[in-house]
């Protein structure tokens, strides 16, 4: 068993701002107050807790205070309106491009601006979701918060910022922030950003920390120039294993951890250390804010503000098998949700159990219509599904690279450590069979094999997976000192995959694009500048990690006496 080496708040320092951060409401107030601004704007992200926003900056003696829920449509109109992106589903909705302006009743804006506008001599607060919208002129603050961090408080009865439901489901929740409010408030965000005088860092509610804008988006462009970590995550689950709690020295209070999200830039945060001070942001904002930088040309031109790629952990050592399940074509998600491309994944195998084994693929001469029979009883009638008669499962160990292009039905089983290499698309997962089971919370979890049954590619047989995606690795380079292959991912797939073997040290010339590597094996490696363009980089054993466009060429280093492994993901 390692020593747990595993940083579970890994920090990114930025040099020479030692004061930068100011702490607390108290603080905060006088800062604001010193920059003799008449009109306080404080837009936030949806989650941030408003009223204790007003409550404290009450302390500038405002004469009008402007609460943007309340220049809000009526929330029944706003059902209407983005009834296609909400849908009735409890998981699934339809992707968003709506503007923020369209949420507001235009009749209550105007009133609003009008107030602010002929209200002299005083100070004026507007706070809320578009507080922009009502003034543009004053001081600008805005107040972050990861996904993540909203999602905790979904758990603790935070309602949506357009809906009115407390006591609702955390999927229907998730939904609404997913495919509607987030987008919304996004590209709201990016509209702001170079203009903000001061962030706010709202993540633990009575200990705010603000920092100026400037100074911030400073920090946010060295961010894009070095490699660097995101805060991982962990969640129990229904089929959850031990490995993780064991090996990265995780609390015992949780019966199990089934995921650790440590590279979806979504919805992870960095932490940034200012003079021993930490500001968590958003990963996204270096998306939004350095594009170029970060995901390089290519990447940028093909995706946009998006991040393509995505790792997560998968444990099942001592738990169950994941869902059977399967994901949707290209086609079926831009149709059906709206996406721009599909949640095309890989099982890199960490660590395995001595009958490990990944369902892949249906067997060779399936008969379809009686697969789909079973599978309808098993949803409606209660009846087990036989996998076995229809599904392969192929036995794997450490460091096979299974490969899972949309469509292939999937999952891995029971006993196994899972690295997911995947594109960034990471909710839509149709599950075609749960093993009977009922969720952590006691409910079913949702199936949907209708969405399922339209997309399995039933000629992707026991043959076929043999020859596409099993033991695809093949060598490209080999020296005494590395060895770089090519592990994947299938030819459907936009992620290009390369496997390096370091016993001394490896250069590496990046291909204009953004890189997402992981250490899976060995305690620890280095990754250095040939040019000294940044400090040396140390990174631990199953550690997620984030190399920009920007930095063009490193070298991997292996420290110690052993060699290390590394798997890095890029776009083709």
């Amino acid at each position: 068993m390692r020593k747990p080496g595993y940083e579970l708040h890994p920090v990114i320092e930025i040099s020479g701002c030692d004061d930068a951060v100011i702490v607390g409401y108290e603080k905060m107030v006088e800062t604001i107050r010193e920059t003799k601004h008449r009109i306080v704007v404080c837009d936030v992200y949806p989650g941030v807790d408003t009223k204790q926003v007003v409550h404290a900056l009450s302390a500038l003696h405002p004469v009008v205070v402007v609460d943007t829920s309340d220049l809000l449509k009526p929330l029944p109109i706003l059902e209407t309106q983005f009834s296609r992106n909400i849908t009735d589903d409890r998981v699934f909705g339809f992707m968003s491009h709506h503007v923020i302006e369209s949420c507001f009743d235009e009749a209550k804006l105007n009133s609003a601006r009008e107030l602010v506008a002929s209200t002299d001599s005083a100070v004026v607060l507007i706070v809320g979701v578009g507080a922009s919208l009502v003034s543009c002129s004053g001081l600008l603050l805005y107040f972050d918060l990861t996904r993540w961090e909203i999602q905790k408080r979904y758990a603790q009865d935070l309602p949506n910022w357009l809906a009115d439901n407390p006591k609702a489901d955390a999927l229907e929740k998730f939904k609404r922030g997913y495919f509607l409010e987030w987008r919304i408030a996004d590209r709201h965000k990016i509209s702001l950003f170079d203009s903000v005088a001061w962030f706010i860092d709202t993540h633990e509610n009575d200990h705010p920390k603000m920092i100026a804008g400037d100074v911030l988006r400073d920090a946010i462009a060295a961010v894009a120039t070095r490699p660097f970590r995101m805060e991982p995550y962990f969640n129990p689950g229904v089929w959850g294993g031990q490995w993780m709690k064991q090996h990265f020295g995780l609390p015992n209070e949780a019966p199990n951890y089934a995921w650790c999200f440590d590279g979806i830039v979504e919805e992870n945060c960095i932490n940034l250390e200012f003079g021993g001070e930490i500001i968590k942001i958003p990963a996204n904002n270096v998306v939004f804010s350095k594009p170029h930088e970060l995901l390089g040309e290519k990447v940028h031109g093909r995706y946009g503000l998006e991040f393509p790629i995505r790792f997560d952990l998968l444990d099942t050592m001592g738990g169950g098998n994941l869902s059977l399940q399967v994901h949707p074509l290209t086609e079926y998600i831009q149709q059906e949700f709206g996406m721009h491309y599909t949640q095309d994944e890989s099982y890199y195998i960490l660590d395995a159990g001595d009958e490990s084994v990944v369902y892949l693929g249906v067997k060779n001469d399936c008969d379809k219509e009686t697969m789909l029979a079973d599978l309808d009883a098993a949803e409606h009638a209660g009846a087990s599904f036989p996998v076995q008669a229809y599904v392969n499962a192929f036995p794997v160990q450490k460091h096979d690279h299974i490969l899972i292009p949309a469509g292939t039905i999937h999952c891995s089983g029971k006993d196994t450590m899972v690295l997911e290499i995947s594109a960034t698309p990471y909710i839509f997962t149709f599950k075609l069979w749960d093993w009977g089971r009922l969720g952590l919370d006691g409910q079913p979890r949702p199936v949907h094999l209708a969405h399922g049954k339209r997309n399995i590619q039933w000629d992707r047989d026991t043959d076929w997976v043999k020859a596409q995606l099993l033991e695809q690795a093949h060598t490209v380079s080999r020296n005494p000192d590395y060895e770089i292959e090519q592990t994947g991912l299938h030819i459907r797939e936009p992620i290009i995959t390369f496997r390096y073997t370091v016993r001394t040290a490896c250069p590496v010339i990046m291909d204009d694009s953004v890189q997402v590597l992981n250490l899976v094996e060995g305690e620890r490696a280095l990754i250095t500048s040939p040019s000294n363009a940044f400090a040396p980089f140390e990174v631990h054993y199953a550690q997620t990690f984030i190399i920009p466009a920007s930095v063009r060429e490193y070298c991997i280093i292996a420290p110690d006496d052993d060699p290390v492994i590394l798997i890095c993901a890029q776009i083709r």
